[in-house]
């Protein structure tokens, strides 16, 4: 081969070869700068990993904090409940009972015992409070089992009944005499249709008229025997 057309073979390769060095320089580089940016967005990553965890932290901390301060609120409350409920029922021995006892001796009752602190039942067994009665009122013959509230509420009617069933059940394992028992529900303020549903289930409803109470008592009215 003549030596002029050796040496244009010798540059053309090495063209070439300087060719794809450059291309692989490039590549690499550009590998280089995507490995930079890949490893920029982990640090980000990982940056708002740690915000996101310290978020949590503080988020849990406010979270027990409120816990905390709400089971206080709840103690007061029910501290608080427990001292109306004392006082509720200084209210009704106090006020409530001897009204009552004298309305219901008005219509022939003739209750010549009160219990105005009220009856607690337990079970005889477990010894836990099944039932609660505000307040008693009896006779030879009769008791009238009393439940008093502010306001009564459709479910009192029929938790009532059922107090008055644990009480007759109770008396009657006791081996007490046996006497009628009536049921009556008092409220300070007594809805209509909640008087409606008492009268039907055969209870007496007790209601405030001014400075005094009164037994509502509608023509035909015929009280349930427990």
């Amino acid at each position: 081969m003549p030596e002029n057309q050796l040496l244009n073979t010798t540059t053309l390769t090495f063209d070439q070869m300087m060719a794809l060095f450059k291309e692989t320089s490039a590549q690499m580089q550009e590998n280089r700068a995507q490995m930079q940016e890949t490893d920029r967005r982990m640090k980000e990553t990982d940056q708002q990993i740690k915000e996101t965890k310290q978020f949590i932290k503080e988020t849990d901390q406010q979270l027990r904090e409120y816990i905390r301060e709400a089971e206080k609120d709840r103690k007061k409350l029910s501290e608080q409940m427990g001292y109306l409920g004392n006082r509720f029922g200084e209210l009704a021995e106090h006020l409530v009972a001897p009204g009552i006892a004298e309305r219901f001796n008005q219509l022939g009752y003739n209750f010549n015992r009160c219990s105005p602190s009220g009856v607690t039942i337990s079970d005889a067994e477990s010894k836990k409070i099944i039932a609660e009665i505000d307040l008693l009122l009896e006779n030879h013959e009769t008791i009238a089992v009393v439940e008093i509230k502010a306001k009564p509420r459709p479910e009192d009617i029929e938790n009532h009944i059922k107090r008055i069933e644990i009480y007759r059940q109770d008396r009657e394992k006791s081996g007490e005499k046996r006497k009628k028992i009536i049921g009556a529900i008092a409220g300070a303020i007594f809805p209509d249709k909640e008087k409606s549903a008492t009268l039907e289930a055969g209870l007496f409803v007790i209601t405030q008229s001014g400075d005094t109470i009164r037994i509502d008592v509608p023509e035909n009215f015929q009280p349930r025997i427990f």
